[in-house]
């Protein structure tokens, strides 16, 4: 599943990014990979540069980028660490959309899916509460394209995704709509270390039905307790791929 995907649900600006983020990007993608062990130096500024076909000033630029995403740091006479993973910004978006080219990690997986079962039954109840008409058009239709879709996995968790914005936004929690992004990542390692066929999906759909009738009819207790059912079940049909 590609990262793009995640920018795309995150809708992130489609203009070419400049280069120091191309290249921040780059390291990026390696250091979630693995490829440098956390403590480790990474390469010199010249290396880099003749590496990537960039002036010094660029690497600089990417490494500033990297530093205020926690996942380097700078020390004079010493060089760029890689820091601990308990040091980045985990929430960040580029961290999230990262680990979607790495290689699937079980442990972030399960971490994830720890971090939605904390909050989104919640974030269920107070969308039946404080839903607004147009909130509620906007759970049944995204609801109603999950239903309906016959394509790709990619077009499936698209709109996987964006039932549970849908339900996300309703809640009028703006800390729960920062969150956002676990969803979209969890969702696509999910996807990645299943590799379900589409039609298997579709198992996922009445749960998701079930949630969004009861935030229609208003039952908060019932929305909190049937996404926690759903979130539950996809956690059962990771065992093994975990």
């Amino acid at each position: 599943m590609s990262e793009l995907v995640y920018y795309d649900l995150k809708r992130t600006a489609t203009m070419t990014p400049s280069m120091p983020v191309q290249v921040a990007r780059e390291l990026g993608r390696r250091i979630v990979a693995g490829s440098y062990e956390p403590g480790t130096l990474i390469d010199e500024e010249n290396t880099l540069a003749q590496r990537y076909q960039v002036s010094r000033v660029v690497i600089r630029d990417a490494v500033k980028i990297l530093v205020g995403k926690g996942l380097l740091d700078v020390r004079r006479g010493i060089g760029t660490k890689i820091r601990p993973r308990n040091q980045w910004s985990m929430l960040d978006d580029d961290v999230l959309a990262w680990h979607l080219s790495a290689p699937p990690n079980p442990d972030f997986l399960k971490q994830l899916m720890d971090i939605r079962l904390a909050f989104e039954p919640k974030a269920a109840r107070w969308a039946a509460e404080r839903a607004t008409a147009e909130d509620i058009v906007e759970i049944e239709r995204a609801c109603a394209a999950m239903e309906s879709e016959e394509g790709t996995v990619e077009n499936f968790v698209i709109a996987d995704a964006e039932f549970h914005r849908s339900v996300l936004r309703a809640a009028h929690n703006e800390f729960l709509k920062a969150m956002e992004g676990v969803i979209y990542s969890a969702l696509m390692v999910s996807i990645r270390l299943t590799n379900k066929d589409p039609r298997d999906n579709k198992t996922s759909v009445p749960f998701h039905r079930a949630v969004c009738d009861a935030i229609v009819a208003r039952n908060g207790d019932l929305a909190e307790e049937l996404t926690a059912n759903l979130l539950n079940d996809a956690n059962k049909r990771l065992e093994g791929k975990v």
